[in-house]
């Protein structure tokens, strides 16, 4: 896969993708990542890359012309544009499991209040938002989507399992982890986890993972129970059919 990151700040990325499996991914060319620094498609003589809004408003905002050039400058056939912006859908693990099957993706990072529309109405295929909340810029979020999104990438991970086991991938969180020594500071493995049982661990995690759930995020939980009650639904349809 290729991905292209539009930003003001392409050094930015230097230090985040020059470790651990994404480096390992970028050397054995599995994954290549283009860091375009949006000010060198500016035509403006300063090098100016932004302007005040009109309508009035705090802020500035990216102007068009050099953004559509640096993302036109990348484009192909194959390519699909992320709008990185608080006002953007949700990214979650579906969402990254999804972007995993593409052959380009080009991430354009938001900065200051935002990027005119019109480089969203004529070039952005979606607008993906990483949580609730406002960030300086959108470095950060194209780091994170970058990371989840190459898990998922066959040979990025030595085990091709391992990312669908995580957290989220079954709708529900992963159950608690636990590792040598078997006691620690008077706190003991749970036994269930000793006894090579592989049903009983299986159980015994999940359900440790809908607990954990429900006392941090209400939301999901009661969304892993609607699926659940669905799902039941429609298996019990198909019998009676």
């Amino acid at each position: 896969m290729k991905i292209d990151i539009l930003s003001l700040f392409p050094s930015y990325f230097s230090s985040p993708f020059d470790v651990s499996i994404i480096k390992r991914a970028i050397e054995n060319k599995i994954l290549e990542i283009g860091q375009i620094d949006i000010r060198d498609f500016t035509k403006d003589k300063h090098k100016k890359v932004d302007d005040r809004p009109f309508g009035g408003g705090p802020g500035m905002v990216l102007t068009p012309q050099p953004l559509i050039d640096a993302i036109r400058s990348v484009k192909t056939k194959d390519s699909y544009v992320i709008y990185l912006t608080p006002q953007g859908k949700i990214f979650n693990s579906n969402k990254a499991i999804a972007l995993s099957e593409k052959k380009h993706l080009i991430l354009i990072c938001g900065h200051y209040e935002g990027i005119d529309q019109r480089v969203i109405d004529s070039e952005v295929d979606e607008e993906i938002s990483i949580g609730d909340f406002v960030l300086t810029n959108g470095c950060i979020p194209a780091i994170a989507i970058v990371d989840a999104v190459s898990r998922f990438i066959p040979d990025v991970i030595k085990n091709p399992s391992a990312p669908y086991d995580d957290t989220f991938n079954e709708g529900r969180f992963e159950g608690p982890q636990y590792t040598r020594p078997e006691v620690f500071e008077d706190m003991s493995v749970p036994k269930v986890l000793l006894n090579g049982n592989h049903k009983k661990i299986k159980e015994y995690k999940n359900l440790e993972g809908i607990k954990k759930m429900k006392k941090n995020r209400s939301d999901l939980y009661f969304k892993f129970l609607l699926d659940q009650k669905q799902k039941k639904s429609k298996e019990k349809k198909l019998v009676e059919n």
